[in-house]
């Protein structure tokens, strides 16, 4: 490995990534950028000299990138995260592209928008037949998985299980002050993924394996972890907020990762074959601009997310910090493996800037918000149009929002105002044309997907996605 900072390193490789010199007092990194080695050929064989890597995506419901203490908090939530992130290359401007569980998970795994997708709200299905990064790693040989533990991502409400071998749905725990079963815990979650993997190293040792673990931890109602509280030095006789439980929950989850990273560990370190993916699906609002959940606005607290790249020996340690999308870990993860890009994914391959073979792109990025879940008595047409409430266009520090329902637009500089408290755009203005042409785009894709089946919600499932806060 080289030092792209050495004399004799090329110049573009020191453009696209800096280093992580703003955390190193906290995670102890060096001030270094390491150049990634070139990616192993997708059509290698299994074996020491060339085998396909293991792949992990370690996704966390709800949570914000600002309480990781990686991305710069104050209090020690993330020991086991940070430590994670320490090894890759981070995405400190990752956003999601809808502040929704259902439709940013089925963009993550299919790089298309959910105007394009189809699955714009829980409770309504993708497109059947899409592409998926599972799909293209199933063809090529690997055993795909999911374990999610998030009600919201049954299959019979998100037709995801097409995508995968192995779809696991984990619903053991009596969430929501004992009501019903609708979720699991961390730890539920970490040995369900630790026996998908001992059963399948077991039965195919020299098949690689595509593995998606969504905790659902930090989702609210945020639970007390007494444990964490004294970890973070809460006092509950002090009083407790909601945002010290969601914190206790990250801290709890973040034990869950460590566990599950040990479980895949040889000496203590990743293996070498393994590419690891942290991604959360959306944020949370936790009382800002007097809005408590996620999905209905377009907010940075709902967008931003924590988002990083593993694989030792092979992606370098450094920060990207240019916009990046959930959509863009498809086709990263394609690109790493030298995998040609199928038609129809929407993302940024990002591998050519990790490889410091480019530099990273700046470009602009659109999102979309939509009302939660999708009652049993709406036309599926109807459910997605009228579902929409929200557009947006962030460009460098500019961030310029549509409220479809009544016109209004706001605009934020995100550099001075990264809180989005001072509306920029006066009473009247209109949208910007690339604004007006992208809502255009979004309603298009949701009068295209009319054909779609409507949702399939019986009464039990109304009412566990109601207890989650998703139903209007």
């Amino acid at each position: 490995m080289r030092d792209p900072r050495d004399g004799d390193a090329p110049a573009r490789a020191r453009r696209g990534v800096r280093h992580l010199a703003a955390r190193v007092p906290l995670l102890g990194l060096p001030l270094v950028v390491v150049l990634a080695a070139p990616p192993v050929s997708a059509a290698g064989a299994r074996d020491p000299g060339g085998r396909l890597p293991d792949i992990l995506v370690l996704c966390v419901d709800t949570l914000r990138a600002d309480r990781l203490s990686s991305y710069g908090y104050e209090r020690p939530t993330s020991p086991a995260i940070d430590g994670l992130l320490a090894r890759g290359t981070v995405f400190s401007q990752a956003r999601t592209v809808e502040p929704l569980t259902g439709p940013a998970s089925a963009s993550m795994i299919t790089s298309r928008f959910p105007h394009e997708h189809g699955a714009t709200r829980n409770g309504l299905q993708i497109r059947p037949g899409l592409e998926s990064l599972p799909k293209l790693l199933a063809r090529r040989g690997y055993k795909t998985a999911a374990v999610v533990g998030n009600w919201s991502l049954r299959d019979e409400l998100t037709g995801l299980a097409e995508h995968f071998d192995h779809y696991q749905e984990v619903f053991s725990r009596k969430q929501w002050f004992g009501l019903f079963n609708s979720e699991a815990t961390g730890d539920d979650l970490t040995a369900a993924a630790l026996a998908f993997v001992e059963e399948h190293e077991e039965a195919s040792p020299t098949r690689p394996f595509f593995l998606w673990i969504h905790y659902v931890e930090p989702h609210a109602p945020y639970r007390y972890w007494k444990e964490f509280g004294r970890r973070l030095q809460l006092d509950p006789s002090l009083g407790m907020t909601k945002g010290d439980r969601y914190d206790t929950e990250i801290a709890f989850t973040d034990r869950q990762v460590g566990h599950l990273l040990r479980g895949l560990s040889v000496a203590g370190e990743l293996p070498e074959e393994t590419l690891v993916v942290f991604v959360a699906d959306h944020g949370e609002s936790l009382g800002d601009h007097d809005y408590w959940g996620h999905g209905r606005y377009l907010f940075e607290n709902s967008l931003r997310i924590p988002m990083g790249i593993v694989w030792p020996d092979r992606v370098p340690v450094a920060e990207v910090a240019q916009p990046a999308l959930i959509l863009d870990l498809a086709p990263t993860v394609a690109g790493l493996l030298g995998l040609p890009e199928p038609g129809g994914f929407r993302g940024l391959d990002w591998s050519p800037v990790l490889r410091g073979e480019t530099e990273a792109p700046d470009r602009a990025t659109y999102y979309q918000a939509h009302r939660g879940t999708v009652q049993t008595d709406h036309a599926s047409r109807r459910a997605r149009l009228d579902g929409l409430l929200e557009v947006a266009r962030v460009t460098r520090h500019r961030k310029e929002v549509l409220d479809v329902r009544d016109g209004t637009v706001r605009i934020y500089d995100l550099a001075r105002d990264p809180g989005e408290l001072e509306n920029l755009a006066p009473p009247g203005t209109e949208p910007s044309p690339e604004l007006v042409t992208w809502h255009l785009g979004v309603r298009e894709g949701l009068e295209a997907a009319s054909d779609l089946p409507p949702a399939a919600l019986d009464a039990e499932a109304v009412e566990r996605l109601r207890a989650l806060g998703y139903l209007d």
